[in-house]
């Protein structure tokens, strides 16, 4: 019986859109960001009481972050202001041992509820409810 476990197949690269299956360090997004090809996203937004700490950080390209503020503000704050809703989540998708997300899912709900995602990079950019 072997106690090691079996490598996982190494993905093909996508066939739309950029590439990021080579970033699979923080060290290495921290560089691309340091570079400008990469920004800080965050997941629970600082206006909405997240914090600047590593887990609540993600390196994505840059325009990406501008697009999650936008819906942050203009939809999810709006909601909550409301009282549409009261719970909010914001889940990175990823792709092989990449540290770039691929999706970002973004869900706010109860009493109502509302949906959407940021494709990004990978097989995400071909899905039909794009960003």
């Amino acid at each position: 019986m072997s106690f090691w476990k079996k490598r996982k197949p190494k993905l093909a690269p996508p066939t739309t859109g950029p590439d990021f299956s080579d970033v699979d360090s923080l060290a290495k997004a921290q560089k691309l960001c340091a570079d400008g090809t990469l920004e800080k996203l965050y997941l629970m937004p600082l206006d909405f009481g997240g914090q600047d700490i590593p887990p609540n950080i993600l390196y994505v390209p840059v325009g990406i972050a501008d697009i999650k503020h936008g819906i942050d503000t203009n939809v999810i704050g709006p909601l909550a202001a409301d009282g549409s809703i009261t719970q909010y989540a914001a889940e990175p998708e990823y792709r092989g041992d990449s540290f770039i997300p691929m999706a970002i899912n973004i869900r706010a709900w109860e009493p109502r509820e509302f949906n959407t995602q940021i494709n990004i990079w990978g097989e995400a950019l071909e899905r039909e409810d794009q960003m």
